[in-house]
């Protein structure tokens, strides 16, 4: 979930460093050997861009992977993510995000992004650590994982539950670190570093598995997710909009073809198909899901701007983005405070007789009413750690 930039007001913005300029059929003769073979146009010096506003087609998808995100963890359909491949998504417009807030100096960007991520966190964890110390948690030297997230916090299984989605926030912190490396050798080669972004997944999955404990995890889903984050180094950067429908649609479809092949055909070994479950899988899926997603956004220029016209829905995508960090966070305590809750309902007779508690849909509505809740009673963190005046909603 992409919740790092640096203006709290422009949750989801998205600026082009040029206006796009007409497609053109054959790269100049300037053009490198790896943007030759993708189709990839060299672009003449572009006029002053225009003020960057709201972008409402990256608010639209980052709130869509927050409503899948709840939704699998409520009936966990090994389907979903298939369908929609929210954390591949998340980490494509977080690299956005990231290439854009690069553009001031790195340090800076950095220390901003970590002083808007940790203190949501901590708020978060407060609660959770204290339950779990109530429920016989005796934590060693890795509770400085509960300060800054660069492994997986330790816990207990009473509060696995709450705990298990960190692994999100590690690896954004990760990448966020190494950002600035990352895009300064993206930049280098942008076509070679692309494609070249998914050999750690494939070295992991058949040659080195990594080492079992924190860093094992953390090259995993480093690995995973590479290539959607700097699929959006190359979304800002105008790399996607340059490039060639003959190649861009291609290579998508034949990314999907793997990571879907892949799923179903290791399901014996997996026991499903779900891509959670088979990083390999989830690495091409995503690559090829994410890159149709962002070439359109750049090829047609998307921005969903008729979304205003629908004040409602456009008031809950932004809700949405400006919370990201609440929702994701307290989605998965929500939907453990419904079990108990639907448990008290059963004891008034009319509940029992005109509501369907035992249906899941039931619960995953009343996980929506306490995320509510909990959007209005913490959301105020990320006000304060945006150094904005705390709000109930923004």
């Amino acid at each position: 979930m992409s919740w790092g930039q640096e203006q709290p007001q422009g949750y989801g913005q998205q600026s082009y460093p040029h206006q796009p300029y007409p497609h053109q059929p054959y790269p100049p003769a300037g053009a490198t050997e790896a943007e030759a073979a993708v189709g990839v146009a060299e672009e003449k010096p572009p006029p002053p861009a225009k003020p960057a506003g709201r972008d409402r087609y990256f608010d639209t998808l980052r709130a869509a992977a927050l409503i899948r995100v709840v939704t699998y963890h409520t009936f966990g359909w090994a389907w979903a993510g298939l369908v929609f491949p929210s954390m591949g998504i998340m980490f494509g417009l977080a690299g956005t995000l990231m290439a854009k807030s690069l553009e001031r100096p790195a340090l800076q960007v950095v220390r901003s992004r970590l002083r808007r991520l940790l203190p949501p966190f901590w708020f978060w964890g407060v609660f959770v650590v204290v339950a779990m110390l109530v429920h016989d948690w005796m934590p060693g030297w890795q509770i400085v994982y509960w300060v800054v997230p660069l492994g997986d916090p330790p816990g207990n299984a009473w509060g696995e539950q709450a705990w298990e989605i960190l692994w999100y926030l590690r690896a954004y912190l990760w990448f966020v670190l190494l950002s600035p490396l990352l895009l300064k050798v993206f930049r280098l080669a942008p076509v070679p570093v692309l494609f070249l972004s998914l050999a750690p997944v494939l070295v992991l999955n058949f040659v080195w598995s990594g080492p079992d404990n924190r860093v094992g995890s953390a090259l995993w889903d480093l690995s995973t997710y590479l290539f959607c984050w700097i699929l959006g180094f190359a979304h800002r950067d105008g790399v996607l909009r340059r490039t060639k429908p003959a190649a861009v649609v291609p290579l998508s479809l034949a990314a999907l073809g793997y990571g879907g092949w892949y799923a179903f055909s290791h399901q014996a070994e997996f026991g499903t198909y779900d891509l959670d479950e088979i990083p390999l899988a989830q690495a091409f899926w995503s690559a090829g899901f994410v890159m149709l997603l962002m070439w359109a956004k750049s090829r047609f220029r998307i921005d969903f701007a008729g979304l205003t016209a629908m004040p409602r829905l456009d008031r809950i995508v932004t809700v949405f983005n400006a919370r990201a960090v609440t929702i994701y966070l307290w989605h998965q305590i929500a939907l453990i405070l419904a079990v108990p809750l639907i448990d008290q309902f059963w004891e008034v007779p009319a509940f029992e007789r005109y509501l369907p508690l035992d249906s899941q849909w039931f619960m995953f509505g009343v996980a929506w009413v306490l995320i509510a809740g909990f959007v209005l009673l913490c959301g105020w963190v990320e006000d304060v750690a945006a150094k904005k005046k705390p709000r109930l909603l923004p």
